[in-house]
């Protein structure tokens, strides 16, 4: 699965279960209607239930400026929770859920399907709100893809 590329999304969530964030390349679209895209989390951290428990998630695609961010939303440096929201700006939109301020894109989801496959949860969730950060109205940065286990600019 190494040799297969994805962009570099971090997803986040807050509720009664509790904030989370972690770094996903594992997602795509699913439909255009309703708006509706899809992300895997491992199952191994009890954590990761807690988007299908609150009900709600963000979505941020990462341009390659993040690579520290998403770096520790991996995991890398065995930051917590707060140490690894307190890397980058946040705010929120319609469910609560943290949105990156910068990121190419942030869309605010409710999750509507919550599937357990092999080692993996698929979380599906309807996009309710959206946004395209930009400065200057130019183009967006470069995105960060991740590839044969290293991240890399497109």
């Amino acid at each position: 699965m190494a040799r297969l590329a994805g962009a570099v999304s971090i997803v986040t969530t807050d509720g009664p279960a509790g904030r989370r964030g972690v770094t996903v390349s594992a997602a795509t679209s699913v439909s255009d209607t309703p708006p509706t895209l899809l992300f895997c989390l491992n199952r191994n951290r009890e954590e990761n239930r807690w988007f299908g428990e609150n009900g709600c998630f963000s979505f941020n695609t990462l341009a390659y400026e993040h690579i520290d961010l998403a770096r520790a939303f991996a995991g890398v440096g065995h930051l917590d929770m707060e140490q690894r929201f307190a890397l980058g700006e946040w705010q929120q939109l319609a469910t609560g859920a943290p949105v990156l301020r910068g990121a190419r894109m942030s869309l605010d989801c409710k999750v509507t399907d919550v599937q357990p496959v092999a080692t993996h949860y698929v979380i599906f969730g309807e996009v309710l709100s959206g946004t395209v950060w930009s400065e200057d109205g130019d183009e967006a940065s470069d995105a960060l893809v991740y590839l044969d286990r290293h991240y890399r600019e497109l």
